[in-house]
């Protein structure tokens, strides 16, 4: 009996011990705590409800393996006969219920406030591609895309790995510190997850529904998540990386990608030589094609086909505009790139996947130029 109260003594003494919450934010098998209000709230319930579970697990073995030993049949003692006892149901019955209203109440607070559906400061609407994200701001009129940046030869194992790797993109998303950012969800293809657990969001991306989720960061920094929904071949190079800046900063970024948009607008109007084109596609499709028609064009048939050799892109420009503008088959199968692409960057890729490779040799190495693309679009109204 000794050796018992010896060892439930020390128990008592480690779970005391461990009590502290802060003990546990920077263990990595944890829940992250995150920075903004909302997210410390939902950790704060996470450990609540986790030492309620942790006590009761201690109180109900605690007394189990007591009864095994006290009761033990080389003891000498006998078991009891009775089929039940009235006031021992309804005093557990009664305990349980308490506790679950203790859990409860809290519980539906944090959730009220996590959901909270009301129109923010900035508007973004998030929407997911296979294997990128877009990010609108409803507000300012500006828009981009979201790329994987981790260099292809440290996917492939080349060259070394990096810190960030497959954690890194070309532009990240950008918002103010101290305001109130709500995010409206979709999916373009298939179903994506937007995550971010610094800001404790997360909310699935499906094609035709929008869903909800906001934050409000309180200090400037990077805040890095991912897609959480296995959505295809690429799944793991869908990083989010949220840059939080100052409301000046935010202001003055603003102001440069509506400028940038101006720029490009007037870029379709330029006369591009096929040496500029090339060097622009390549970049294009680097960012945006490599995912499925690989580095080297070869692609990953019978699911993604050869651009290298191919004769639609070696001989029939008008059915390749098409393709790349309109989309073949379901949205899964080949995206149309008709609006995620402006004029520019769709004929600079266009005339580069007719220059490389073997097609230099055996296509006709014609060059599409933006102008192309804005009566294409123009004929089909786009």
């Amino acid at each position: 009996m000794e050796l018992f109260k010896f060892f439930f003594h020390r128990l008592l003494v480690v779970f005391l011990g461990l009590i502290p919450f802060s003990l546990f934010a920077d263990w990595d098998l944890n829940m992250t705590r995150g920075v903004t209000e909302t997210s410390l709230e939902i950790f704060n319930l996470h450990m609540l409800i986790f030492w309620i579970c942790v006590w009761i697990g201690v109180v109900v073995f605690g007394i189990m393996f007591w009864s095994l030993f006290k009761y033990r049949k080389s003891s000498g003692a006998v078991a009891a006969k009775f089929d039940d006892n009235f006031w021992l149901e309804i005093g557990w019955t009664v305990a349980a219920t308490l506790i679950l209203v203790v859990m409860a109440i809290p519980s539906t607070q944090v959730l009220v406030k996590a959901y909270d559906d009301s129109e923010g400061e900035i508007n973004i609407m998030v929407t997911g591609y296979q294997w990128k994200w877009q990010y609108k701001y409803l507000e300012d009129n500006v828009a981009f895309f979201s790329n994987l940046a981790t260099d292809d030869e440290a996917i492939h194992n080349r060259i070394p790995k990096g810190e960030l790797y497959l954690r890194e993109v070309d532009e990240p998303l950008v918002i103010p510190i101290n305001t109130k950012i709500r995010f409206l969800i979709t999916g373009n293809d298939v179903i994506h997850s937007f995550w971010v657990p610094d800001f404790a969001v997360k909310q699935d991306a499906v094609p035709g529904f929008i869903n909800t989720a906001w934050t409000n960061v309180p200090k400037p920094g990077i805040y890095r998540g991912n897609c959480t929904e296995l959505c295809g071949i690429n799944h793991a190079f869908m990083p989010v990386v949220v840059r939080a800046v100052e409301k000046e900063e935010y202001t003055a970024w603003v102001a440069e990608k509506i400028a940038l948009a101006e720029v490009e607008k007037l870029l379709t109007e330029k006369e591009w030589t096929k040496e500029e084109l090339i060097e622009r596609g390549e970049k294009v499709y680097t960012k945006n094609c490599v995912a499925c028609h690989q580095v080297n064009g070869k692609g990953i048939p019978p699911v993604f086909p050869a651009l290298d050799g191919s004769n639609i892109v070696m001989s029939d420009t008008s059915r390749q505009i098409e393709i790349l503008m309109e989309g073949v088959g379901p949205s899964y199968a080949m995206q149309a790139f008709g609006k995620q692409l402006g004029e520019v960057d769709i004929a600079s890729v266009i005339t580069y996947t007719k220059n490389a490779w073997s097609n230099k040799e055996k296509g006709d190495g014609k060059v599409v130029t933006p102008k192309d693309i804005v009566e294409y679009k123009k004929r089909i109204k786009l």
